[in-house]
């Protein structure tokens, strides 16, 4: 007998110049019922482009409101939502880039409010995917929640992102190589469901990626737009296996386990695609073909340009097996011990 999961989708998804300059009347051909909207986004963002925003709803008639996010923890992601279910809004809008849209998404889910995703970077795939990762106490929490109703991305907006945040979304897509063998060994050892069609999309993303790699590191419309679908591709994959299984394995637990650690923690992405130098050369991938890509986009690809110290590289790899115990890939079930670590980190060029 195969179990069953829903597949909750996006409504609708539009990718293309100038599209924030038109965010009204998408909102409004989508909710036209719906009068108000909360706008959550960060600090330089609002700078930048909430009044834009804010302008293009209220012509279509919203009220529109903001507020300005704080670090994703579980904590306070639990007190926004508290705050936010004193007013009665009809639509959450998230503005920004990985912190304010996994907010948004997590709010959305609690209140049970509509949901869009205005990403201002292409920084992960987050922007689509139906979870939300939050940090609490020793480790990061994934969380179900649903997908965005309508994702909104201006490649002229991304365009004008920081090189670097674009940089670690193609290295969050790159780690889906190792994710994906990762959810096939588990459905191998463990008997984990495994779906082929969500594992051939995050494949696709990934692999598409790597083609336009130069247009990406270039930041011009092709390499961007590729990106941005890919990311999307991403959490569409996500949405249909019901699991972040098709785009976080163990290239992911290492880059939660460095986020912890680090003093100074480097973008999702950029510790991703580093993780996945690694974990594919445990799999006897072609770990050089990863690092030349990652190399390609102007991404980290070792401890000195991630900005961490070679310890802390050493315990995230050490650690990485406990971010999330029940989520088996190819660092088995006891981990990295501290030789081991440092013989994967020293081996594929991470640390001297």
């Amino acid at each position: 007998m195969i179990s069953g999961h829903p597949i909750d989708l996006p409504q609708r998804i539009i990718i293309g110049e100038n599209v924030l300059d038109n965010i009204g009347n998408q909102v409004f051909e989508l909710f036209s019922k719906g009068k108000s909207v909360l706008i959550f986004t960060g600090p330089n963002v609002y700078r930048k482009y909430y009044s834009k925003v804010k302008e293009s709803l209220e012509d279509k008639g919203f009220s529109v409101s903001y507020m300005i996010t704080s670090a994703p923890t579980v904590d306070y992601a639990k007190s926004l939502s508290d705050e936010v279910s004193k007013d009665n809004f009809d639509i959450l809008l998230g503005l920004g880039g990985g912190r304010s849209i996994d907010l948004t998404k997590y709010v959305a889910m609690s209140l049970d409010k509509n949901f869009i995703s205005v990403p201002t970077a292409a920084s992960h795939d987050g922007i689509t995917s139906p979870f939300v990762t939050l940090r609490g106490f020793d480790r990061f929490h994934s969380k179900p929640a649903k997908p965005p109703k309508l994702i909104l991305i201006d490649i002229n907006v991304i365009m004008d992102a920081p090189k670097r945040h674009n940089a670690a979304g193609f290295g969050d897509l790159i780690g889906k190589y190792t994710s994906v063998l990762d959810w096939r060994l588990a459905h191998k050892l463990k008997g984990e469901y495994y779906g082929e069609y969500a594992a051939s999309l995050a494949l696709m993303s990934a692999k598409h990626v790597s083609i336009y790699s130069k247009e990406i590191g270039l930041g011009n419309k092709e390499g961007i737009r590729v990106l941005s679908e890919a990311l999307v591709s991403s959490g569409v994959a996500m949405c249909i296996a019901g699991s972040s299984r098709p785009a976080s394995g163990s290239e992911h637990l290492f880059a939660h386990a460095l986020e912890m650690v680090s003093k100074n923690p480097p973008l999702h992405g950029e510790a991703v695609g580093v993780g996945t130098i690694m974990m594919s050369y445990l799999y006897g991938k072609d770990w050089k073909k990863i690092r030349e890509l990652l190399k390609t986009v102007g991404a980290p690809t070792n401890a000195k340009e991630l900005g961490v110290t070679e310890d802390e590289i050493l315990k995230a790899l050490t650690k990485a097996v406990s971010i999330r115990p029940e989520r088996y890939t190819i660092l088995g079930d006891s981990g990295l011990n501290e030789k081991a670590a440092e013989e994967l980190a020293k081996s594929t060029l991470v640390i001297r």
